[in-house]
């Protein structure tokens, strides 16, 4: 025996209604011995309500609605039975409105609209759909019996939420269905009392006629049937990788519903589960989709939890004073008069000292809770002995459900980091003994991000995203787009990755696109929907958009944007950057960086501020963190000075190779600003505050390369002239050099505190001696490296190199938030 239930959308249309038959015909043509229950019309319960209510009020425009529901009644009838057949069914159909019209008539001459009245007026939602369904049926051959819930299913007089007689109910199921063989449409969601008085069953009233149905009847399955894929990870409207979720179990079920999930409503399931009768949650508009099974026991799973639920608005009522410390009975009063007043609690922590209790409930009770708890303690209160009652509201819950969590170690740690590296704060938390459930309260604006996040790191057999908001799409800008298109596949399948680019901005335009940009045709998106580019504006909204696992890429060198950072990093968005002004400026400033990311749980990351894709800062950071204790640092950190001093020498002009570099696109517009060794300045600074030395840009010492007159000339082409007039001067430089059988080198060192850069002389033991091209190289001696310095060396400068280190940062953080 099998009970099939058919929500509201499953028989809202004369498409649907079609699936819906089609379902029931291969269940017969299999010879299985089925029962359904339907629900009304999706929205029909809701419109009848409000008919309802503006008869009460006197509003004569109730009549106009009820025609609009009847019309729909009979779209379906004319779409769906043959023409030759409609008439009795019209018949039929208008009956039940002719009634109706009687009642609500009757309703607007007293002005009054009493419980049971409002029941008997929804109970013509489920009595219209089943009766058309019935006879569709009919007219295809199916025989097919209307069965009426309200003659096998009684309950007590509470209206909007009957109490079944159960002896009653079973006994009366058994004898009519012994009576046929006749396929049973049953109206869901209705009842009466013993007294032939019409009732309602509630919230998930037609899940509760085929749960009663199916455990009166002994049915093996019940199969409901609804508008989703079965129950899901997490609510999709609001996460985007929710996906089904195979098997579940009665337990975890009823917590998944409690917080938010709406596909089943399990205490309307009740009488199945105690007869151990498996649940199939499946979807009309996707009948091969094998759906969810609710079960006793859940089979094994691939995950520790099982599902995300939430409750989008609740309000938190905190009562705390060290009056409570101690003191037996607090507890049972405030939950007793709370009950009293029908107030139900969603959520419950108490601190272990005692000194305060916080619930949470519905925020239209809140104020009213307020006021019956000053009630309830005022003598406590006016003592001192309990503070004021406060009330917080804009929250949200967020409950991570699953019986796997007892099998599991570390499933909070993982939750609370998650949500901390997301800037997310837990207002208040809750877990039961069972390990079954884990609850927490957060700012409702930050309920989005937080599923998000939270679904990304349990459920990572589906790919989690990182959300990328890049400034400067330039040369490094552009590459580094072209490298993530390259590496798209390879990331989603290999790392289970998506790196979801948000945001783009050029000097011209900008433009921001949370579901995300492709990096195939993001030049064209730009220009296409770009808005003139307004750096604060671009700051503000990243922000607004609150995405989980943010990333602010800066591949620009300009001074003004790094006033945000300190922003973006509170706003718990993680900075990756290869401009290197916000960490060689002041030493407060960049120390205020550090301390921001690390408050804030998330990452500032900069590996090409020095040497490019080298990985400089890294080694650095990772031998500081094991304890390692820095002597020295020598560094040619220039790729420009590097190729300009690997290149002279004997018979070669200073000023042809400084040309050539330039014409190679080696050096600035202006290649004193290579030659000055400013750049190379700020790099060595950044090293030594890696290190601990914590140096201010003016000290570090440089030691100019060029004469006065170069460095004085007013243009690019007079510092040439001069360039040349010179020549005997760097001649004599390399000769010397040369005559030692040495080799020029333009070397960054620190030392003793001491940060200083010149142009030296190397002898072929040095490791600097056989640098070629534009490489750069650093040598580090160290406690552990002490009598064969650490050497790194490779290019330090170049689009793809550059690109290809804000790559690997952006991939450390993926790391580091997944």
């Amino acid at each position: 025996m099998k009970v099939l239930k058919f929500g509201g959308t499953s028989v809202g249309s004369v498409d649907s209604i079609k699936t819906v038959i089609s379902i029931l015909e291969k269940n017969l043509e299999k010879g299985e011995r089925i029962a359904v229950v339907f629900s009304a019309m999706g929205g029909v319960t809701n419109r009848l309500i409000e008919i309802g209510k503006m008869a009460a009020s006197g509003n004569t425009e109730y009549t106009e609605f009820l025609k609009v529901v009847e019309e729909r009644h009979f779209a379906v009838v004319r779409g769906l039975i043959p023409v030759k057949s409609q008439s009795s069914t019209f018949a039929g159909v208008r009956g039940l409105f002719n009634e109706l019209e009687d009642i609500l008539r009757g309703v607007s001459w007293i002005r009054e609209l009493s419980e049971r009245t409002l029941d008997l007026i929804m109970s013509f939602g489920e009595r219209l759909s089943t009766l058309v369904i019935t006879e569709i049926l009919k007219s295809k051959g199916i025989a097919a019996e209307f069965c009426d819930a309200r003659q096998i299913i009684h309950t007590n007089a509470t209206y909007g939420m009957g109490d079944v007689n159960f002896e009653i109910t079973n006994r009366q199921i058994l004898e009519y269905f012994a009576k046929t063989s006749a396929l049973q449409c049953v109206t869901g969601f209705i009842a009466s009392t013993a007294e032939g008085i019409t009732t309602t069953l509630g919230r998930g009233g037609s899940d509760y006629t085929a749960s009663i149905l199916a455990a009166a009847l002994d049915a093996d399955v019940i199969e409901i049937w609804t508008d989703v894929d079965g129950m899901m990870t997490a609510d999709p409207r609001k996460v985007a990788n929710a996906f089904t979720i195979p098997s579940i179990s009665y337990a975890e079920a009823m917590e998944l519903s409690h917080f938010g999930a709406k596909v089943i409503y399990p205490p309307s399931l009740q009488p199945a589960f105690a007869k151990n009768i498996t649940l199939k949650v499946l979807n009309t508009f996707n009948v091969d989709f094998e759906g969810t099974y609710v079960q006793k026991s859940a089979n094994g799973k691939d995950y520790a939890i099982t599902g995300i639920s939430s409750i989008d608005e609740i309000a938190l009522v905190n009562i705390q004073g060290s009056g409570m410390i101690g003191v037996a009975g607090i507890s049972g009063r405030l939950f007793t008069a709370l009950s009293s007043n029908a107030i139900s609690v969603i959520l419950i922590s108490q601190a272990s000292s005692e000194h305060s209790i916080c619930f949470s409930i519905d925020p239209k009770n809140a104020q009213r809770a307020s006021d019956i708890l000053e009630k309830e303690f005022a003598t406590e209160i006016n003592l001192g002995y309990i503070d004021s009652i406060s009330i917080e509201k804009n929250l949200s819950i967020i409950a991570i459900v699953g019986e796997g969590m007892k099998k599991s170690s570390g499933v909070s740690g993982k939750l609370f980091s998650v949500l901390g590296k997301n800037g997310i704060n837990v207002v208040a938390t809750a877990q039961g003994s069972s390990e079954l459930n884990i609850s927490v309260v957060i700012a409702k604006s930050d309920l989005s991000k937080a599923l998000n996040a939270i679904h990304g790191v349990f459920f990572q057999s589906e790919t989690r995203s990182l959300n990328l908001f890049i400034v400067g799409v330039g040369l490094i800008g552009g590459t580094l787009l072209e490298q993530i298109r390259n590496q798209t596949t390879y990331l989603r399948e290999e790392k289970l990755l998506n790196l979801n680019i948000a945001g783009l901005s050029n000097t011209k335009k900008m433009l921001l696109a949370p579901d995300g940009i492709k990096p195939e045709n993001w030049r064209d998106r730009v220009m296409d929907e770009g808005v003139k580019t307004s750096l604060p504006a671009f700051v503000q909204r990243m922000i607004e958009l609150n995405l989980p696992n943010s990333v602010f890429v800066d591949c620009t060198s300009d001074k003004d944007i790094v006033q945000y950072y300190h922003m973006l990093l509170d706003a718990s968005i993680s900075v990756v950057t290869p401009n290197k002004v916000a960490n060689s400026g002041t030493y407060s400033e960049y120390l205020s960086l550090q301390r921001t990311a690390l408050q804030r749980g998330v990452k500032f990351l900069y590996e090409t501020n020095v040497g490019a894709g080298l990985p400089i800062i890294n080694t650095i950071q990772g031998l500081m963190a094991s304890g390692d204790k820095f002597l020295k640092i020598e560094a040619i950190l220039s790729g420009t000075l590097s190729y300009i001093f690997n290149n002279f020498g004997p018979g070669v002009r200073f000023a042809d190779v400084v040309k050539e570099a330039k014409a190679k696109g080696f050096t600035e517009p202006d290649p004193r600003d290579d030659l000055s060794g400013a750049d190379v300045g700020r790099k060595i600074l950044i090293l030594a505050r890696e290190v601990g030395v914590p140096l201010e840009s003016e000290e570090v010492k440089i030691s100019q390369i060029l004469p006065g007159n170069c460095l004085n000339a007013p243009t690019v082409d007079a510092f040439f002239r001069e360039l040349e007039i010179s020549d005997s001067y760097f001649a004599d430089i390399q000769s010397k050099a040369e005559a030692k059988g040495e080799k020029l080198r333009y070397i960054a060192t620190l030392e003793n505190g001491k940060a200083t850069i010149e142009l030296k002389t190397v002898d072929s033991g040095h490791p600097f001696y056989t640098l070629s091209g534009s490489d750069n190289i650093v040598s580090f001696t160290t406690e552990r490296y002490k009598d064969r310095p650490l050497v790194i060396k490779g290019p330090g400068a170049g689009a793809e190199v550059t690109a290809s280190g804000v790559f690997a940062d952006i991939m450390s953080i993926s790391s580091y938030l997944g």
